[in-house]
């Protein structure tokens, strides 16, 4: 079981890589494993991790095997956890698009996209804290309950799933909506959908 979710974050980690979304030593994966939590360690590279680059954690945060130093941001991951029992993967990457609108201060919260809007509704930018703090955790926890991904100011994205796949998967449609929309502003600014429109797709989410 813990090879083979080490063997899942190493494929979807060097995807993540080669498509760009997590750069150098930035960012961190993880997956639940029973009461503990597999994390990649501090300072590994997602789009290069090795079979040393896992720490094994208990929900509260101590080293249960494995490297000895898993990520900073572990507590975020936790707290992700904690709020949402569907949520058995999670990165947190530094992808360019998705950050950038972090950067900015922009969340991404108009309707433009109908598949954006079915698939998470909006993607709301938590407040900027010190990567790995506690004030962070407690800034960017406050959206878990209701939203799978989300911004994090002036730092990056995190995005959840049921799967590995699904996470990823979800961390490429949305990078690639926060490409779409860059390229749209350029263009003069995208068209938010009518709010009769946006209803009708909230209805289709219900069933």
């Amino acid at each position: 079981m813990l090879e083979q979710i080490k063997k899942e974050i190493i494929e979807y980690g060097n995807l993540a890589g080669v498509k760009g979304y997590t750069p150098g030593i930035s960012g961190n994966i993880s997956a639940r494993f029973g009461d503990n939590v597999v994390i990649t360690s501090s300072g590994s590279a997602n789009g290069y991790l090795e079979d040393e680059d896992f720490s094994v954690i208990d929900f509260s945060g101590n080293s249960v095997s494995g490297n000895p130093k898993p990520s900073s941001e572990k507590f975020l991951h936790l707290e992700f956890y904690k709020k949402r029992p569907d949520i058995n993967y999670i990165l947190h990457v530094h992808s360019p698009y998705l950050t950038a609108f972090a950067a900015s201060g922009i969340a991404l919260d108009d309707a433009i996209s109908p598949e954006i809007v079915y698939c998470f509704g909006k993607i709301p930018l938590a407040q900027y804290a010190i990567p790995g703090s506690s004030e962070l955790v407690e800034k960017t926890s406050i959206y878990f309950d209701e939203y799978d991904v989300v911004l994090l100011e002036n730092h990056g994205v995190i995005v959840g799933g049921s799967t590995m796949k699904q996470a990823y998967l979800n961390l490429e449609l949305v990078e690639e909506y926060a490409k779409t929309i860059i390229c749209a502003k350029i263009l003069g600014g995208a068209k938010i959908l009518p709010k009769d429109e946006v209803e009708k797709i909230y209805l289709l989410r219900q069933k």
